[in-house]
């Protein structure tokens, strides 16, 4: 196992042919800012172009996987490899597994669902609250959600703000393995080095087929996304709900 570092934001080690990628911002329950965009894209850069890697593993810490962006600093501009957070719209070329404790929520939780698998505590929690600050969730969880979850969860998700449990979430299908608490992290890693026994270009291979077919509605999604965006962007309600979630008080909406 070797260490490394991708700034002050995430760290990596090496577990033969595997990448672990930690997010390392637990005061602000790894939330995102643009030290921690430019981490995630040098990191998962780094799992693509290396030829000795052939899984990733993503992972936050023990108490929270990540609660999106960082709502007072900005998550910075989407990167050219990696779009948003240097991960939503990157064309990987290797599996990624998202070890999950603690929360994932909004930008947090389309993280998890831009990865391949999910493997979470019973600690987790997947959500939304988008709608609760004014905003709409603008990083695949529009079209993606759907994919994973029955779509009047997803929907429940999207309109409510309210968050999804880890059981709920892998009795649905969204997690892959469900571990207990403090047990996520290893069980990626064991998930990760099982694909490893296997030949890396036909992972890569199937990998690549498998996304093609999904993915396919992805650029009516994004479409979809930035219209939806656009119109919050020029309202009162995203105004006030950012500023009533900084000021840790109730927003008083307008639905304009």
């Amino acid at each position: 196992m070797t260490d490394g570092m991708t700034g002050t934001r995430v760290t990596t080690e090496r577990h033969g042919h595997v990448l672990l990628i930690r997010m390392t911002r637990p005061d602000k329950r790894n939330a995102v800012d643009a030290a921690m965009t430019a981490g995630l894209d040098e990191a998962l850069n780094s799992l693509d172009d290396d030829p000795d890697l052939w899984c990733g593993v993503l992972a936050g810490d023990a108490t929270a996987f990540s609660a999106g962006t960082d709502l007072a600093a900005g998550s910075g501009g989407p990167t050219p490899r990696g779009g948003n957070y240097g991960v939503v719209r990157r064309d990987r070329r290797r599996p990624l597994i998202a070890a999950v404790e603690g929360v994932a929520y909004g930008g947090g939780f389309e993280i998890v669902l831009a990865c391949d698998m999910v493997v979470a505590s019973t600690t987790a929690r997947f959500g939304l609250p988008e709608v609760a600050r004014g905003l709409v969730a603008n990083c695949g969880a529009l079209f993606r959600a759907p994919r994973p979850l029955p779509l009047n969860i997803a929907k429940q998700l999207l309109v409510t703000g309210r968050p999804l449990d880890a059981e709920r979430a892998y009795t649905l299908g969204l997690v892959s393995e469900l571990v207990e608490p403090g047990g996520a992290e290893a069980a990626a890693l064991a998930l990760a080095a099982a694909v490893c026994e296997n030949s890396p270009l036909a992972v890569s291979v199937s990998l690549r087929a498998l996304e093609r077919v999904v993915s396919e509605p992805d650029e009516r999604g994004w479409n979809a996304t930035e219209i939806a965006s656009a119109a919050i962007d020029r309202s009162a309600d995203r105004t006030e709900g950012i500023a009533a979630f900084l000021e840790k008080r109730p927003p008083r909406w307008t639905g304009r």
